[in-house]
């Protein structure tokens, strides 16, 4: 039996494709169920779910969810879902019609406690293509896996959209809570501290659509960067050192622009890092967009967006949680609600 949880919340765009892929699975329809953790939409999401339902053999529930963040949409879901193995995907995804056989192949062969692929980043206009490309390049997240490797079978810190045994479920116990961003990393951390393996294989294949502004992109990245401090209070051993670049780009930009006011060697400072990471920047855009050259400019832009609001949001989540260092341990464990066995 396999349950698919999906914390959404005014996914009107994207809801009839995410949902619609999972009802053309290969796996048997009658051992699988969906339930959707709807965050109080605002828009038609909610109509197309039940507009899908009644014309699904599959069983589509629906679930609450009033504080409007996955990760209580998920924990809402996890304790309606029956299954022995626990998938989730997100509103703004596209799976594979293979994708829930593949996850039970691998989970049922003992390989891994939790797995996942690679997955394709598009765009669904010029400027969304852009930023799929930057989301997918290693100069634009560096070596994310699930972004990046998509040809070879790997054990990983983390992965996209996963498939759970309950078992490790029970283990680890409920998402934290408190974190509305980088929930899954923090949860597959747990799991691999628990001596559980995640594995990420490219017969597992989903496709997510890219935010289509920059604005949107800005703000998702800036929360990825900010919410990334708790998870570094919480699990410093879970941090990588390409999560703390952005950061220090961001903070030497600001000390050498303070000091470029009232001294030459600030300027030149200045001068050669600002030069250099454009310069490079606009390097990883030629390459990365190959003969496509009209796209280099929403590329380089979409690469100085991510960068400068990852690390950006990284400081001003130094300054926000301050005051958390040495508590992040028991503010976990609070909020850990063990999944009950079915």
């Amino acid at each position: 039996m396999v349950s698919i949880i999906m914390p959404v919340r005014n996914e009107a765009l994207f809801i009839g494709r995410s949902l619609g892929a999972l009802l053309r699975q290969t796996y048997p329809g009658e051992l699988m169920e969906v339930i959707v953790a709807d965050g109080m939409s605002t828009d038609s999401t909610r109509e197309t779910i039940k507009e899908l339902a009644g014309n699904s053999e599959i069983p589509i529930f629906i679930v609450e969810n009033p504080k409007l963040i996955a990760p209580t949409g998920l924990n809402r879901a996890l304790q309606k879902a029956s299954g022995d193995i626990v998938i989730r995907v997100d509103g703004h995804c596209e799976v594979d019609s293979r994708f829930v056989e593949n996850c039970v192949v691998l989970l049922q062969s003992g390989a891994a406690d939790g797995v996942g692929g690679p997955i394709e980043t598009v765009g669904d206009s010029r400027r969304a293509n852009a930023i799929a490309l930057a989301m997918s390049s290693t100069f634009g997240v560096g070596g994310s896996a699930f972004r990046t490797i998509d040809d070879r079978e790997i054990y990983t810190d983390t992965v996209a959209f996963p498939g759970y045994t309950r078992e490790i479920l029970v283990r680890a116990g409920a998402f934290n809570e408190e974190l509305v961003r980088n929930q899954d990393d923090e949860y597959n951390y747990r799991i691999r501290k628990l001596g559980g393996r995640i594995l990420l294989s490219p017969s597992i294949r989903s496709r997510y659509y890219s935010r289509s502004s920059f604005k949107s992109l800005l703000r998702q990245y800036f929360e990825y960067g900010y919410w990334k401090v708790r998870i570094l209070q919480l699990h410093p051993g879970q941090m990588s050192f390409r999560q703390f670049v952005p950061f220090i780009f961001v903070v030497t930009l600001i000390l050498l622009s303070l000091l470029a006011t009232f001294s030459v060697t600030g300027r030149w400072g200045l001068l050669l890092l600002a030069g250099s990471y454009l310069l490079t920047n606009f390097a990883a855009a030629l390459y990365t967009a190959r003969s496509k050259v009209s796209t280099v400019p929403l590329l380089s832009l979409s690469y100085l967006i991510l960068h400068i609001s990852y690390g950006f949001g990284s400081l001003v989540g130094l300054i926000s949680f301050r005051s958390r260092w040495g508590h992040g341990v028991e503010k976990v464990e609070s909020v850990q609600t063990i999944c009950s066995e079915k």
